[in-house]
């Protein structure tokens, strides 16, 4: 799993599988977007505006910048 966030657009990009395949992008929210792949698996989950509905400091020992 790698994890993806973008301070400047305040978008999380959770992506489950590394593997290349085509995708379909099935909104589930008005800020959730999930990338389904093959046999109907998710691929990956995008948030967007991360910080009002995620804590970000607490998703994962992971660093993050915020932009200036």
């Amino acid at each position: 799993m790698t994890i993806h966030y973008d301070s400047a657009t305040d978008l999380l990009y959770l992506r489950l599988e590394l593997e290349t395949q085509a995708l379909v992008n099935k909104r589930v929210s008005e800020d959730i977007v999930l990338d389904i792949g093959k046999d109907e698996k998710i691929v990956g989950i995008e948030i967007m505006d991360a910080s009002r509905h995620v804590n970000l400091s607490k998703l994962m020992p992971i660093e993050y910048t915020k932009a200036s």
